[in-house]
């Protein structure tokens, strides 16, 4: 019994020891480190039993098959890993000629690879993938896959950056920013909506149907609230469904479409002609009398229905306006910008049948319907026409036809704005238009309006800046005769890319120079790869401009801050730009055409630097300022976009640079 014992703990022992024993030729350990608020690093430590010899990651040549590799195999993983090819690798390199494989490098007894990952402070995420690690031993080559999945964690806190904000609550910021901006800007929209003569004339009669008809005025106040919260529904929802159904950037897509902004000018133009009292353009009758059948059946259903013929019978009168904020608010990059202006102009239009429910004797004070009402209409029309140029423009632009330069775009506002102040004051007149026997205050001072307008623009004929308009005109760079630009163009820079500190120099921008410009002298690469190459010659950081032809406040920032003549110092001496156009339609040539992540077909300039920004930064908005160092990893986490502050704007500059020299 005592010898089975013994015999059995000596067994039991032996597998004990065995199983605790790694008899793997590789032994691997996976950790990740962070070095900075933007930087983290995975490490690679691996243990390599004896008479095994590790091939390393890293190629000697393009022809070498002896090596390792790291794959990351989620989208989640992907997109922090921008420098997979240049990990850095520690250990003994040995180096030996074999008979059969020619000369190879390995590593023994151990070595320690690192990959560097981009993950903000402020952000947690888990890297997942596998290393498939080769090796020899003898005359064989074993070689295995090694799973990994490690969490790295967001930091307690985080550096402050430029302006002394976090870089992600600066990304937060900007966004909220942007979102607050567009519902303020569309609520002031949906109150001037009320005024048209589709929409003002109701507002006594709904609010005293409600009020009269009700049980109580308690009952009438819920009812006429309701009614506006109904309004804010039909307007809000169509656009939250769209963006449910086709992705986040359906609206983006359709607003920045040539096509899309071909139809909205023909749109506009008909509807401004539809104002003049050429016609009447109405939806189909029969959809307002079926809503109105449904609201006469009372109740809650009722009342929505109510709103949803208040809708349909105003559309001649708010259908362009919804059309113009649709297509401004998705410009902004932002999925929610849609949703929330929407939201907001329909605030604005329903919130006059709330305010009348609840304070009734401020109808006596309404103005009542009349000529000025068709007056209003009319003056919408001329304000179609020319938001109807400025999608045509948008083509222009896109597809470089040059039909509507600077100056020729300017010369038909001008005669717009004179042909307004012209109506105004009576000296212009429609078959449908009451006799006006004198001015009113009110036509008086919009009379006045449109003549200073129209004054204000003339100086733009010869180049002036005109800030105030830098969003709606198209580029400076369009206009044949500048007196603005000549400044610059007195003794720009020569042909080569120049580092007068250096004395280095790069090749200039070549491709799509012939379509694309930059002002104030600048000069920017419309291609990444051009640019990265110039960049390395003249070892400056990047600073990549995403833009587009028909982005408004991408000309905001160029004329507001750009054009300080500290900005520009700084643009022109410390980096080399880069930009981005996302709605440029130049075909690629065959060979640079290829499918994305998400299967859409790359076909042009435009889609291509769109789908980089998308796939780099996970973000489409325009403008957006960032900025690389050589080996295209970011700066800085700040998604930079439109502010007009110069001065943070400059230390955002000086922030990014001094971070570019830490690195060199």
């Amino acid at each position: 019994m005592k010898r089975f014992l013994a015999v059995f703990v000596i067994i039991f022992s032996s597998i004990i020891i065995a199983a605790a024993q790694d008899t793997r030729p590789v032994q691997f350990s996976f950790a990740v480190n962070r070095v900075n608020d933007t930087l983290v690093n995975l490490v690679v430590k691996t243990g390599i039993s004896k008479g095994i010899a590790l091939f390393p990651v890293n190629k000697q040549n393009a022809d070498d098959p002896f090596v390792s590799a790291i794959h990351f195999d989620s989208v989640k993983t992907a997109k922090y890993v921008h420098a997979a090819d240049t990990a850095t690798q520690q250990g003994k390199l040995q180096q030996a000629k074999d008979a059969a494989a020619g000369d190879i490098r390995f590593f023994t007894d151990s070595a320690t690879f690192v990959y560097p990952l981009h993950i903000s402070a402020a952000d947690s995420a888990v890297v997942k993938g596998n290393f498939d690690w080769l090796a020899k031993n003898g005359d064989d080559f074993p070689s295995g896959s090694e799973m990994f999945s490690v969490k790295v964690k967001a930091a307690a806190a985080t550096a402050p950056q430029a302006g002394g904000t976090t870089a992600a609550k600066a990304g937060n910021d900007i966004q909220d920013k942007s979102l607050l901006s567009v519902f303020l800007f569309c609520l002031v929209t949906g109150l001037v909506a009320v005024l048209t003569p589709c929409v003002f004339p109701l507002i006594p009669v709904t609010v005293s149907f409600f009020l009269k008809k009700s049980g109580s005025r308690k009952q009438g106040v819920r009812n006429a609230i309701w009614y506006s919260l109904s309004i804010m529904l039909i307007y809000t929802i169509p656009t939250l469904l769209l963006t449910l159904i086709f992705g986040d950037t359906v609206l983006y897509t359709i607003a920045t479409s040539a096509v899309s902004n071909l139809l909205f000018f023909v749109i506009f133009v008909v509807f401004a002609i539809s104002f003049f009292g050429a016609f009447e353009l109405n939806l189909p009758s029969s959809w307002a009398n079926k809503a109105d059948e449904r609201a006469g059946k009372g109740g809650l259903v009722g009342i929505f229905f109510m709103a949803l013929t208040l809708v349909i019978v105003s559309f001649s009168c708010t259908g362009p306006i919804v059309g113009t904020l649709l297509g401004q608010t998705s410009k902004q990059g932002i999925s929610l910008a849609p949703i929330v202006g929407m939201f907001g102009f329909s605030v604005g239009l329903a919130l006059p049948f709330s305010l009348f429910a609840l304070f009734p004797s401020m109808l006596q004070s309404l103005p009542r319907s009349g000529g000025w009402l068709n007056s209003v209409k009319v003056v919408f029309g001329f304000v179609e026409l020319a938001l109807g140029l400025k999608f045509l423009s948008n083509v222009d632009l896109i597809y470089g036809w040059h039909l509507l330069d600077r100056e020729v775009f300017l010369a038909l506002w001008i005669v717009l704005a004179i042909l307004t102040g012209l109506y105004l004051l009576g000296k212009l007149k429609f078959s449908h238009d009451s006799d006006l026997p004198y001015i009113s205050i009110p036509r008086l001072f919009l009379a006045i309006a449109a003549f200073s307008f129209a004054t204000y623009l003339v100086p733009g004929m010869w180049g002036a800046p005109l800030k105030a308009m830098s969003g709606i005109l198209p580029p400076s760079a369009t206009q044949d005769f500048n007196l603005d630009e000549l400044q610059y163009k007195i003794g720009a820079a020569p042909a080569a890319v120049k580092d007068n500190a250096s004395g280095t120099v790069a090749a200039p921008p070549k491709r799509y120079t012939d379509v694309l410009h930059m002002p104030f002298g600048l000069q920017a690469y419309f291609d990444f790869a051009e640019g990265m190459a110039a960049a390395k010659a003249l070892h400056k950081p990047v600073m990549l401009d995403f833009t587009g032809h028909s982005c408004p406040n991408c000309r905001k920032m160029e004329q507001s801050v750009w054009k300080d003549p500290g900005v520009l110092e700084r643009m022109k001496k410390d980096f080399v730009i880069i930009s981005l156009y996302v709605d440029d339609r130049t075909e690629l040539p065959e060979e640079e055409k290829y499918t994305s992540k998400d299967g859409r077909k790359i076909e042009n300039l435009g889609e291509k630097n769109l789908d980089y920004e998308v796939s780099k930064f996970n973000l489409n908005a325009q403008p957006l300022y960032m900025f690389l160092d050589l080996n295209e990893q970011t700066l800085s986490d700040i998604k930079y976009g439109y502010d007009a502050d110069i001065q943070k704007f400059i230390n955002h500059l000086e922030t990014v640079k001094a971070e570019f020299a830490k690195r060199k």
